[in-house]
């Protein structure tokens, strides 16, 4: 982390994210509680998360558009958006104006696909392979760790002042982060556009998940985890309400509890990731995710409290392990599509889970949706531990793997067979040049 932190680039850019995440966590949860206290249901404060997450949706069209164009550029327009976007909730006034958050939710939805597709690229160009992990980590525990005060500050100035003085504060932090980029000087060349068909050139993420072995386990393992993680969502509310039978403000009390959890977690990421690989690290998270669930069930504030700690820990070693995969595996010309691509894979199962679960929490006891989420939790994280390609420890650099001893004795034909297998269609043509050249040298070598 320290020699992270020696890159005057790095210093600018996580500086300027770190604020940027303060008023992102902070809105957050004041959007919920916002609608929680206009309408009176938990069900009807979950639906904020759905619109945000819905959002994912045109994550494939953001990813086509940051590959296009240079990500710093996409980065500081995203957060002015983001910024002027914000502001729109100084419109609402009553209970009239719900819909008006949920479109608020949606629009910061899109603003977060631009900003997550170009930031996988940017890191990717910025930074040496051996460092996107230590940055990944450093966002991440900056992320959860704000939760340690980020939910409190939040609601309590929304307690205080209303939801509108949260939202000029998470406006503020958007134009910092805008402006901190402004001090990042990273070369990077014009992508050169790809002549192909329009709908090749979009789908070119997803066709690249499938086609990686490894990158399609995790996506496989994580999307059918968000098949009931978004559930949360909801139950959130129900386990304050209900099980602690406390106000719904100190649902920010019980997110800064996960804080505590996600400090730990952001800061075993890293080592956790060199030591163990990124897949490993992934199915750990996810039996963690499920084991705080179950302590979510007990109407007890100390269980409830070590769930919070152990989910909170969960949740940066899912997030680290998975995007420095992504990164690390994917060519930077197809970083933002393969970001968006991920994203829609992951978010759209738990964006339905969450829509799934605002209906379910009036119908049914919260102890038996976290029941589920359990189960269904263990389950992806025993298959991605069970899956033997994922603890091979060959690291991969920006879009391949490094070729080992036992790599190299199998012969250019061999590992032109399996680079085609991983690789995009753009990569194919390459690849099959090898395989005639080698096929006409052993013609030669016969003769």
């Amino acid at each position: 982390m320290k020699r992270l932190l020696k890159i005057p680039n790095a210093r600018w850019y996580l500086g300027g994210q770190t604020f940027s995440l303060f008023g992102d966590v902070a809105l957050w949860l004041a959007m919920g509680i916002w609608v929680k206290e206009l309408t009176g249901s938990a069900g009807k404060a979950g639906l904020t998360f759905f619109f945000f997450g819905l959002a994912t949706l045109l994550a494939p069209l953001a990813g086509l558009v940051v590959d296009r164009l240079r990500r710093r550029p996409v980065l500081i327009w995203a957060n002015l958006c983001g910024a002027l976007v914000v502001l729109g909730l100084l419109f609402v006034h009553g209970r009239g104006q719900v819909w008006l958050i949920w479109l608020i939710a949606f629009l910061y939805g899109t603003v977060y696909s631009f900003l997550s597709a170009a930031q996988s690229g940017l890191l990717v160009s910025m930074l040496d392979g051996d460092l996107l992990v230590d940055a990944n980590g450093f966002l991440q525990t900056v992320r959860e760790g704000l939760r340690l005060f980020g939910p409190l500050t939040g609601a309590g100035l929304f307690a205080a002042f209303g939801g509108g003085t949260v939202a000029i504060m998470d406006s503020a932090t958007f134009l910092i982060a805008a402006g901190a980029l402004g001090f990042v000087h990273v070369e990077e060349e014009r992508p050169v556009p790809v002549e192909q068909h329009r709908w090749a050139e979009v789908t070119a993420g997803v066709r690249h998940l499938w086609r990686h072995l490894v990158l399609r386990q995790a996506v496989i393992a994580a999307a059918v985890a968000c098949l009931v993680i978004g559930f949360l969502e909801s139950i959130g509310f129900a386990v304050v309400g209900q099980g602690l039978h406390r106000p719904p403000t100190f649902l920010g009390v019980v997110i800064a509890t996960q804080g505590v959890g996600a400090v730990v977690g952001g800061v075993m990421s890293a080592r956790s990731v060199r030591r163990l690989g990124e897949g490993p690290v992934v199915g750990i998270g996810l039996l963690m995710l499920a084991v705080g669930s179950v302590f979510f069930m007990m109407a007890d504030l100390p269980a409830v409290f070590a769930g919070a700690i152990v989910l909170g820990a969960s949740l940066p070693l899912i997030i680290v392990g998975l995007m420095t995969l992504l990164q690390r595996r994917t060519p930077n010309e197809l970083q933002g599509r393969v970001s968006s691509a991920a994203d829609t894979l992951i978010t759209v199962p738990q964006t339905l889970s969450i829509a799934v679960g605002a209906i379910l929490i009036s119908q049914v006891n919260y102890r038996y949706l976290l029941a589920a989420i359990a189960a269904v939790v263990s389950l992806a994280g025993a298959y991605l531990l069970t899956r033997r390609e994922q603890w091979r420890h060959d690291r991969a650099g920006e879009g391949g793997s490094e070729a080992t001893t036992a790599e190299l004795e199998r012969g250019p034909l061999a590992l032109a067979a399996e680079a085609e297998h991983f690789l995009p269609d753009e990569g194919a043509a390459t690849f099959e040049t090898l395989r005639a050249a080698t096929a006409a040298q052993k013609t030669t070598e016969t003769r």
